[in-house]
């Protein structure tokens, strides 16, 4: 079950007028591997697949890959560009940073949509990559026709605020990485989930490099505290949001927000075939304006 911005009517026609459409769609060619450079040097490994426009980037979470976003990649190539990579520090790009801010990671993307000179892009975030997309918007300009935050703004879920509070929470990571990044991992998913896929997502974040990763969700919490909501508004009608109802109890906090029930906080692993559907209505939206303009 579905809540949130869209219309029952217009998500139904929209998903069922895009499942017609990949009916019909030619079968995306395989997929092709590269790397760009970021703007401190880092090498950044990307994936690309389909073609069409717009091109949609999947910026994947803290402590993640762009394998998290398999079901995305097969549903959506046949008719679009699509393009995953790992941020600095994750999967297989490089980890020479020394400082994991949210800005150098929105410079990732920004160093990928360049290379692959994509004019019209529509960018995805999960959890992390929220802010990470934002940040590449402010850095790509006008290119971006929308940002898609994927349970990452107006969730609920409190930030620290005092700078006692950010060391409090990060002081177990620092401890014992492996044991509480786990644990806190395991935290984050929907009643429903299966165990496997929560075991193989606790399992590869505890594997992170502690020193990255809790770099990163430093800089991650003091982005939040500088920027949100303030850069979100910037975002204007840009900006959509796919949030977790994991009870099925919850209210959007956001006109912009759609909900998807009995998801926890990894959506589009959880429950893909649900949020492949939310995204599609999404991109509709967001495509058929710019096609106006």
């Amino acid at each position: 079950m579905l809540k949130g911005k869209l219309h029952p009517y217009t998500t139904t026609l929209l998903a069922t007028t895009a499942l017609l459409l990949a009916a019909c769609a030619p079968k995306p060619t395989a997929p092709v591997t590269g790397a760009a450079v970021s703007a401190d040097n880092i090498a950044i490994k990307y994936e690309v697949v389909g073609k069409g426009e717009p091109t949609l980037v999947f910026v994947h979470c803290w402590t993640c890959s762009r394998a998290s976003w398999d079901a995305q990649a097969t549903h959506f190539a046949p008719r679009y560009r699509i393009v995953r990579l790992d941020l600095a520090g994750h999967g297989e790009s490089g980890r020479e940073r020394t400082n994991y801010t949210i800005e150098a990671f929105a410079a990732d993307v920004t160093a990928v949509v360049n290379k692959l000179d994509a004019r019209q892009v529509i960018l995805v975030g999960h959890s992390m990559g929220g802010p990470v997309a934002a940040e590449a918007a402010k850095q790509l300009g006008d290119r971006v026709i929308g940002v898609v935050g994927v349970d990452t703004f107006y969730t609920g879920f409190p930030m620290p605020k005092e700078q006692k509070q950010v060391d409090a929470m990060l002081k177990p990571f620092a401890d014992d990485f492996a044991g509480s990044a786990g644990k806190f991992m395991r935290g984050f998913f929907g009643p429903g989930a299966d165990p496997a896929l929560v075991d193989r997502i606790a399992a590869n974040t505890a594997a992170a490099d502690p020193k990255m990763a809790v770099n990163a969700m430093r800089n991650m919490i003091a982005w939040s505290q500088r920027n949100d909501p303030a850069l979100l508004e910037t975002l204007g009608p840009r900006l959509r949001n796919i949030n977790a109802d994991p009870k099925g109890d919850a209210k959007p906090l956001h006109a912009s927000v759609t909900l998807v029930t009995g998801a926890g906080h990894f959506i589009p692993q959880e429950k893909p075939v649900e949020f492949n559907r939310v995204l599609d209505g999404v991109v509709t939206e967001l495509v058929v304006p710019a096609g106006n303009k």
